[in-house]
């Protein structure tokens, strides 16, 4: 594991070609070639600063990969274990009547947009198919999840099942409920919530009905995760900000995953969910497409400053809007409330929070909602779900101390409407704050635009570490070896599992063969001077994974930079000679101007027969080098004749390994 220096120009064999430099503990220098940029991984695991450095030559590397090797074998078969158990227990496949659903669907005030039209399918596919759904809808605030879940809880309903929706505060169990209500008011549905705003008759009421299976959907806090609680049908759980729910709770939703359909809607999701997705165990949906008319809100990030904080409460007053002031300390929010009436004597402020009566809070929140009053101070208690499409500017008192997924839920509790808002992050000095809580305001502040949850969810991954897959623990062997090495030592050892082989953890991961043409394969500096974007095309063409990803490659960058340069041209045919070199099993093809050789691994996919055949017919042009190497003679001085010499030989014994005879 070493640290990136930069892209630097060598000549190899008279050749001018690009090197990735990375620096070792103890100083050491280690050039890749840019072609073999698959072998690179960007690390993810900790901070830089803190990230583990091997000396070159020393065995450290090779005994932190050897460690994380065994434990991603416990993983992986637990990891099949919940496969298996989910392929092996038949779910319901939905039926989804088209009549009914096209009735309930074009009552939806708004259009869909794209991603959200292809999410819902996606969901009804799921919902459709015989095994339990485990699928993650990852979208902005107010980007539609919301009415992805409906349509979801629509079609279980019609097919008389039972549906729960879990919602971590009891303000979004009571807004959900409203939506719901709104939303299915026109269908024989019966919806109800269980909070802590029903009195005890009311709720043994609800759980009694529930049970009995005359209530379809139940939307609640985590009360709805309690043992006494029974459905009769249960079908479709749905889990709104898992983030916010607690290991015991996600262990008991991990038990469900097995037995009914699982819907799981999140803005930011926590390392160990984005993990689960990007590993295959779960599946996901990204809704990354803004609302129509919907703009970026604006994140300014300052000390405290009463000029500053009474500027932006009276602009956002004077222009008819409310303003969300949070201040996340219960014992000194009356405190707080003295100060800013002060400062802003001009507004009318309310309190609320999460220890006040349930009746209290309640009118609180309906009376800004009816804009009774316009500056609402107030705990975390409003990250989820109240959505008031007037509140367009929100003051976050030591956004220090807020998670990254906390300070992008709340900075999205304004903006729902298509007037501009803004979000101030109030901090102590740099000086201050810890280096986390630096990263996370540095994060938050750099994407403020739409649809931005996704990416800030990958740079809590990387702030916090990416989290086991399975378990409490929230970091461990990827730290040492980092998230991408990680998730691929997982995949292996799956496969292997799932095939019925025993995981060899001590092979090297295969990254495919090498290719040495003798020719400049590079993206020159005078085509695209910007180094960082020429070492991300150069990870991107290492990576395709087909011809048609090359292809699509190839077009992206005439459109962004120009017609390719021979040597750019250079590096996409060899890599996709080095694409149709994998499934034959070959590990390295050499050539030069008059003959080259390809090298076979320990396992070729190739028929022998053609090899024979080859030689017998052309052995002025073929011969056998050893057991595992065919040299070839021709006369191939340009660029051109090598890559056609190479492509004819690697098509003739791709068509005899496709047929299994001898060509």
């Amino acid at each position: 594991m070493g640290r990136y220096i930069g892209l630097q120009k060598l000549g190899v064999g008279g050749i001018e070609a690009e090197f990735l430099t990375l620096e070792y503990a103890g100083n050491d220098k280690l050039y890749v070639p840019v072609a073999s940029l698959h072998l690179i991984s960007r690390y993810t695991g900790s901070a830089p600063e803190t990230a583990p450095l091997h000396k070159l030559g020393s065995d450290q590397w090779q005994k932190a990969r050897k460690k994380a090797a065994q434990r991603v074998h416990d993983v992986a078969a637990e990891l099949l274990d919940i496969y298996a158990r989910r392929a092996a227990r038949k779910g319901y496949a939905f039926p989804v009547h088209s009549e009914e659903y096209s009735a309930f669907a074009s009552t939806f005030p708004f259009e869909e947009t794209p991603d959200q039209a292809q999410t819902i399918e996606a969901v009804l596919e799921d919902m459709a198919a015989p095994q339990p759904m485990d699928r993650v809808v990852c979208g902005d605030v107010g980007f539609g999840k919301t009415e992805v879940a409906m349509r979801a809880a629509f079609v279980a309903t019609q097919a008389g099942r039972q549906v729960a929706v879990l919602v971590p505060t009891t303000l979004l169990a009571q807004q959900h409920y409203q939506n719901f209500s709104d939303r299915f008011a026109d269908w024989p549905v019966r919806i109800d919530v269980l909070s802590r705003f029903r009195n005890k008759k009311q709720q043994d009421k609800i759980i009694a009905e529930f049970a009995a299976g005359t209530l379809d959907i139940l939307i609640g806090t985590h009360k709805i995760l309690q043992d006494d609680i029974r459905p009769k049908n249960l079908g479709l759980v749905i889990i709104d900000e898992e983030h916010r729910f607690g290991v015991r709770q996600k262990e008991k939703l991990k038990a469900l995953r097995a037995q009914v359909d699982l819907l799981t809607l999140t803005a930011t999701p926590i390392p160990r969910t984005l993990n689960m997705s990007l590993s295959g165990l779960r599946d996901l949906s990204i809704i990354a497409t803004p609302p129509v008319q919907r703009l970026a809100i604006k994140t300014f990030i300052s000390e405290w400053n009463t000029a500053t904080i009474r500027e932006a409460c009276l602009r956002e007053i004077k222009r008819g809007g409310q303003v969300y002031f949070l201040h996340n300390e219960v014992e000194s929010i009356d405190k707080m409330a003295r100060e800013l009436r002060e400062l802003v004597p001009e507004a009318r402020l309310e309190i609320g929070h999460g220890q006040m009566r349930e009746r209290d809070l309640e009118r609180v929140m309906l009376d800004f909602y009816h804009r009774r009053f316009n500056i609402l101070l107030c705990t975390t208690i409003i990250e989820s779900g109240i959505d008031v499409p007037t509140a367009n500017t929100i003051l976050i008192n030591r956004a220090d101390r807020l998670g990254l997924a906390q300070l992008h839920q709340l900075r999205g509790r304004v903006g729902r409407s298509h007037h501009r808002a803004y979000a101030y992050l109030l901090v102590p000095h740099r000086k201050a704050m810890t280096d986390d809580a630096i990263k996370r305001i540095e994060a938050i502040e750099s994407l403020e635009d739409l649809g931005a949850g996704f990416t800030l969810a990958t740079h809590d991954l990387e702030i916090r570490g990416a989290g086991e897959l399975l378990g409490d623990e929230q970091s461990g062997q990827i730290h040492e070896i980092g998230f991408s090495l990680y998730t691929e030592l997982l995949e292996r050892a799956v496969q292997a599992l799932k095939a019925g082989r025993e995981p060899e953890l001590e092979r090297p991961l295969n990254h495919g063969p090498e290719v040495d043409l003798h020719i400049p394969a590079l993206i020159p500096d005078d085509y695209l001077p910007d180094v960082h974007t020429r070492l991300t095309l150069y990870k991107r063409i290492a990576s395709a994974a087909d011809a048609e990803q090359l292809r699509e490659l190839q077009v992206e960058m005439i459109d962004r930079f120009g017609l390719l340069p021979e040597p750019v041209k250079h590096l996409f045919t060899v890599t996709e000679l080095k694409l149709r070199a994998v499934p034959l099993g070959i590990s390295k093809i050499d050539a030069g101007e008059d003959n080259g050789r390809l090298v076979f691994g320990a396992q070729p996919n190739v028929d022998p027969g053609t090899i024979i055949t080859l030689i017998q017919t052309q052995p002025q042009h073929y011969s056998l080098d050893g057991g595992d190497k065919i040299r070839f003679r021709f006369p191939m001085p340009s660029a051109e004749q090598r890559f056609a010499t190479v492509g004819t030989l690697l098509q003739r014994l791709s068509s005899a390994a496709d047929s299994g005879r001898i060509a």
